[in-house]
C-alpha cells in the first residue's frame, strides 16, 4: 500500500498502571473495507477512539497520518470536519427525538436560528433512502429496531460526508437478516468510494466483506492481512488473535445426564401491554441434570420473554403454568424467590440489566448473594473481596484490580462478571440469554468450559442463543421456538442448522 488514505504508527496508550496499546500500527487504503480483529480487552476500541479523537492529541504516543498529513485531533468535531466517523456499539441516538432530528442534531437545517422542519424532513429523507429505510423520518427513534437504528447512524454519518466510517461491533445486536443487510450495504459505500473500518468478531462477515484484516493481540499489531492477495483462513486468524491453536471450537465434554432436574408445564404468559393477549403459549420443557438445553429462535419469537417470565416474572402478567426442580413445585413469583430457589438468569443485556457499571468486581459478583456475606446486614467487604478476586483469577477477568469500575472492561471481561455473579449464588438452573453475544473466540471457548463445569456438578443448563452453530456445539438436546410456543425438539445427534430452521418457517412441532 503506497498512499494509504489512513497510517497510524507508534501507537501507545496508558491509563494509569495499565498499558493499552503498546505498538499498534493500521494502515487502511481508500475506498477499502478493513478489519480490525482482536479478543475482548485487545485494544481495538481504544485504537478507534484514538482515531476518532475520543481520546485527544496528547493523551497518546504515535502518529496518525490522514491524506498524507500528520493529524492531531483534539476531539470528535475535528475528526468529523475531516470526514472520520464512528459508530459505537451502544448507539449514540436519543429515542425519543424523530429520525430527522437525530440526524441534525447539533448541526440543526436551520435560517435565522429557527429550524426548517420542512426542508430538514426532506434532507433526512434523501439520507434515509441512502440507506435503503423505507420509514418516515419523523417516526420516534424508539420505534424502530435494532438493525434500523444502526442504519440511522450510518445516515446520520453520511449527512457528515463521511470519508471513513469506523463501525465498532456492528452486527452484535442484529439478527442474520439485519446483519446481512448490513454488510450489503457496507459494500454499497465501498462502490460509492467511501472507506470503511470494521471491528467484529464474526468471522464468517469479516471474510464476506474486508479487503484487509489486522489483529491485535495485547496492545500490539501482530498480523496483518491482504483479502485481496491471499484467501483469509479462518485457522490462521483465530490463532493469531488468541496466541495458540484452537483445534476445537467447542471444549469436549461426555455428558452424565441424570433424573430430570427442571421442568415446566403448560407455562403461558401474557404480554405486559396487550391485555388479554399471551406471548409465550403453553410451554412445556425439561433439563436432566448434567444437561445443556438450548433454545433456538429468530429474534422476535419470545425466548428471552420465556427466560424472564421464569425468572420472578420479570416479563408479563397473568402467568400460568407450574414449574418444578427435583419434583419440588417452585414459587417464582418474584426474582427474589426464584434466586432462592435455585434459578440464575444471565441477561443478553449485561450493560443494561446485568451489571453496575460504576461497581467494581468484587462488588457486582456479591449482588445477588449478600446474605451469604453479611452479618447482622453488614456485607464483610473483606469477604466480598477474597470472592471477588477468586473468580478473577478462575474466570480470567482482565482487570488491574476488584475496584476497577466494570464500566472499563472489555465485553469479554464484562460477561464472565456475569456469570461469576450467578455462579457464586450456586444455582441449580443457570439461564444464558445469548451468553457469548458480541465477544471473542477465546473468550468463548472460556464461556463454554464455564457450562461444562457447571453440568459436570449434576446441575443444567438452559442455553438461548441466536447462533446455531453454538448451540450444535454445546447443547444437549435443543427446543426451538417461534411466535411464543415451542415448534420443535431435537437430541442432539439428530439437530442441524436445516431443520432447526424448517421447524421455525413449518411452524408445526416436530419432535425427534
Amino acid at each position: 500500500m503506497t498512499n494509504p488514505l489512513l497510517d497510524m504508527r507508534g501507537i501507545q496508550k496508558t491509563f494509569g498502571p495499565v498499558k493499552a496499546l503498546s505498538d499498534v500500527n493500521l494502515q487502511v487504503g481508500a475506498g477499502e473495507i478493513h478489519a480490525i480483529c482482536g479478543e475482548n480487552g485487545a485494544g481495538k476500541s481504544t485504537l478507534m477512539k484514538i482515531l476518532s479523537g475520543v481520546y485527544p492529541a496528547g493523551s497518546y504516543e504515535g502518529a496518525i497520518h490522514f491524506d498524507g498529513i500528520e493529524r492531531k485531533f483534539a476531539d470528535l468535531r475535528d475528526s468529523e470536519a475531516l470526514g472520520i466517523c464512528i459508530i459505537h456499539q451502544e448507539l449514540a441516538l436519543v429515542p425519543m427525538l424523530s429520525i430527522t432530528e437525530n440526524l441534525f442534531l447539533g448541526h440543526e437545517v436551520a435560517s435565522r436560528g429557527v429550524i426548517d422542519w420542512s426542508l430538514a424532513h426532506k434532507r433526512a429523507k434523501v439520507l434515509l433512502d441512502k440507506v435503503g429505510l423505507a420509514v418516515s423520518p419523523q417516526t420516534p427513534v424508539n420505534q424502530l429496531g435494532i438493525g434500523q437504528q444502526q442504519l440511522v447512524e450510518i445516515a446520520k454519518a453520511l449527512g457528515k460526508e463521511v470519508r471513513l466510517l469506523i463501525l465498532d461491533e456492528p452486527t452484535a445486536s442484529l439478527n442474520e437478516n439485519d446483519s446481512e443487510r448490513l454488510l450489503e450495504l457496507m459494500l454499497g459505500l465501498k462502490s460509492r468510494g467511501i472507506t470503511s473500518i470494521i471491528i467484529s468478531h464474526k468471522l464468517n462477515e469479516i471474510a464476506k466483506v474486508a479487503d484487509g484484516v489486522t489483529v491485535i493481540r495485547d496492545g500490539a499489531t501482530v498480523d496483518v492481512i491482504d483479502c485481496t492477495v491471499e484467501p483469509l483462513k479462518e485457522d490462521r486468524l483465530v490463532q493469531a488473535m488468541v496466541g495458540r491453536e484452537l483445534a476445537d471450537r467447542y471444549p469436549t465434554r461426555d455428558p452424565q445426564l441424570g433424573n430430570k432436574l427442571f421442568e415446566v408445564n403448560d407455562w403461558s404468559v401474557e404480554h405486559p401491554d396487550r391485555p388479554g393477549q399471551d406471548f409465550i403459549r403453553n410451554i412445556s420443557f425439561h433439563a436432566r441434570r448434567g444437561e445443556v438445553i438450548g433454545i433456538a429462535g429468530l429474534m422476535g419469537s419470545g425466548r428471552t420473554e420465556l427466560a424472564m417470565s421464569l425468572f420472578g416474572g420479570a416479563f408479563g402478567k397473568n402467568i400460568r403454568g407450574t414449574a418444578h426442580l427435583a419434583g419440588k413445585q417452585l414459587d417464582l413469583r418474584t426474582v427474589r424467590k426464584a434466586i432462592d430457589q435455585g434459578i440464575a438468569y444471565a441477561t443478553e443485556d449485561r450493560k443494561g440489566q446485568g451489571l453496575v457499571l460504576g461497581d467494581g468486581i468484587g462488588r457486582n459478583v456479591s449482588l445477588a448473594s449478600l446474605k451469604s456475606l453479611a452479618r447482622r446486614w453488614v456485607v464483610n467487604e473483606g469477604e466480598e473481596s477474597g470472592v471477588g478476586d477468586g473468580y478473577r483469577r478462575t474466570l480470567r477477568i482482565r482487570s488491574p484490580d476488584l475496584r476497577q469500575p466494570v464500566e472499563r472492561l472489555s465485553g469479554g471481561n464484562q460477561q464472565k462478571v456475569v456469570l461469576a455473579k450467578w455462579l457464586f449464588s450456586n444455582p441449580e438452573v443457570l439461564i444464558l440469554d445469548e451468553p457469548t453475544r458480541g465477544i471473542d473466540v477465546g473468550a468463548k471457548y472460556e464461556i463454554y468450559t464455564v457450562v461444562n463445569d457447571v453440568v459436570a456438578q449434576g446441575k443444567c443448563v438452559v442455553m438461548i442463543s441466536s447462533e446455531m452453530p453454538e448451540l450444535l456445539g454445546t447443547c444437549d438436546r435443543i427446543y426451538v421456538m417461534n411466535e411464543g410456543r415451542f415448534v420443535g425438539e431435537f437430541p442432539i445427534a439428530q439437530a442441524s442448522q436445516e431443520r432447526i430452521m424448517h421447524a421455525i418457517m413449518k411452524n408445526e412441532v416436530i419432535c425427534e
